[in-house]
């Protein structure tokens, strides 16, 4: 364990911070200190701690963190139709924290940045001298009328949580006819994608199964477009005409009517007015938001996200505070591509700062989502704040393709789990990796 005591670091001199700011009143000491504390085990935090603990040594570096499992969530959307396991997507917590960096196995309960200190919820106050805020975000099922106790009824599944993927995967196994819904809500969600993946999945799986001249699959969304970017957003167009998928717009799920396969639906563009669908399969994305403890504190903007500069990942009033992920209010989509490349600055942007020197790498908004449109097909879709494509590959990655469907099934957890958790690479994507191993 580092010193208890806190002095203000070079890097902050420049902003202006006084020592006040820094040390404020205190009722009493922390009973911790760490140079640098890493609030959320998921995986920004996971490899910001890794990448801290090269940079000033493990016994200075702590990541809190309650959950005793961490998971390779993207993976879910595999379990979900069948191609994967759930195992297959986890690890204890324990064997992802870097070796020698403390794990606090706690929640943050407060934060107070003024005093460069946290409180958990078993009444322990941990102080700092360097921050990254890498909470993830919040499920809300509760928002939707009858969930979530919906989920105790057959027939509903949410690749979003792990104990509701396997009732995905049940219910379209147990699925004879009738409406198949899948459903994106009207908030920010991780993975923008996963909402249609999972409808592309099913209908392979129907076709398979030799159901699909039985099903009417149903796209219920609460967007104005099918997909955020135009080139890929074409390609899913043509992909949904093809397959006879029923797509409705600025559709928002608003109730789960479970006891009577029911769900019903508001219609954003003409308020007030809803549309009720039965359903023999139900796929539910919850709206999301920002974590509990984040709203109101002061590291929140309006809407309760961290709020850092979107090219350096610092926070715009407290410069010893970062934050990557999910969590923050950044304005490109929630993925663990995502993740990959704002490490890659954020590490830089830290390393700067500790040095009382300027920041100078800037995240461009990378992110990506891989497309999956059938058991072994891809589209790989990469991007920057714009909307526009960042692609890695010297090929028209707006096509569906076998190789894309490897890499997202079987080389990237790999990659995930023994080299973006143990930051060893990150940047413009992590499909670059794959490109200096020879995967064309």
């Amino acid at each position: 364990m580092a010193s208890s005591v806190l002095r203000v670091p070079p890097g902050l001199r420049r902003h202006s911070v006084s020592v006040r700011q820094l040390h404020g009143p205190s009722s009493s000491p922390a009973s911790e200190h760490y140079k640098v504390l890493v609030v959320g085990g998921g995986s920004g935090g996971i490899t910001m701690s890794a990448r801290m603990k090269r940079k000033v040594g493990a016994q200075n570096v702590a990541v809190i963190e309650p959950s005793e499992n961490h998971y390779y969530q993207p993976l879910w959307t595999l379990a979900g139709a069948g191609a994967k396991s759930i195992g297959s997507s986890r690890r204890s917590t324990a064997s992802v924290v870097p070796s020698g960096v403390k794990w606090i196995k706690s929640r943050v309960q407060e934060f107070s940045p003024d005093q460069n200190r946290i409180r958990t919820d078993d009444g322990k106050e941990i102080s700092y001298q360097y921050m990254i805020v890498a909470l993830g975000l919040q499920l809300h099922y509760e928002k939707i009328k009858g969930l979530p106790e919906g989920f105790e009824h057959s027939r509903i599944g949410s690749n979003y949580s792990v104990d509701k993927v396997e009732k995905t995967w049940r219910a379209l196994q147990d699925f004879r006819e009738g409406n198949a819904i899948f459903t994106f809500p009207n908030s920010p969600v991780k993975c923008a994608g996963a909402p249609q993946k999972i409808m592309y999945l099913s209908d392979a799986y129907f076709r398979k199964t030799g159901k699909r001249p039985k099903a009417n699959i149903i796209y219920n969304t609460s967007l104005p477009v099918l997909f955020g970017v135009k080139k890929y957003a074409d390609a899913l167009w043509d992909i949904v005409k093809t397959r006879d998928l029923n797509v409705n717009l600025r559709h928002n799920l608003i109730e789960v009517r479970a006891d009577k396969k029911e769900a019903v639906f508001e219609k954003l563009d003409n308020p007030g007015e809803t549309v009720v669908l039965e359903y023999e399969m139900l796929h539910v994305t919850p709206p999301m938001g920002p974590p509990e403890v984040l709203k109101g504190s002061p590291l929140a903007d309006e809407g309760g996200w961290l709020d850092v500069d979107k090219d350096m990942l610092q926070h715009k009033k407290y410069p010893n505070v970062f934050g990557i992920g999910d969590c923050t209010n950044l304005p490109t989509s929630k993925t663990a591509a995502a993740v990959a490349a704002q490490s890659a600055v954020l590490d830089r942007t830290i390393s700067k700062v500790m040095k009382n020197e300027k920041p100078n790498k800037r995240y461009d908004g990378y992110t990506s989502c891989p497309l999956v449109t059938s058991y072994n097909t891809v589209i790989l879709a990469e991007f920057d704040y714009n909307g526009q494509p960042l692609e890695t590959f010297p090929i028209d990655q707006s096509k569906e393709r076998r190789t894309m469907y490897y890499m997202k099934a079987d080389v990237m957890p790999h990659l995930y789990w023994h080299g973006l958790l143990k930051g060893l690479w990150g940047g413009p994507g992590p499909y670059r990796k794959i490109m200096h191993l020879g995967l064309k």
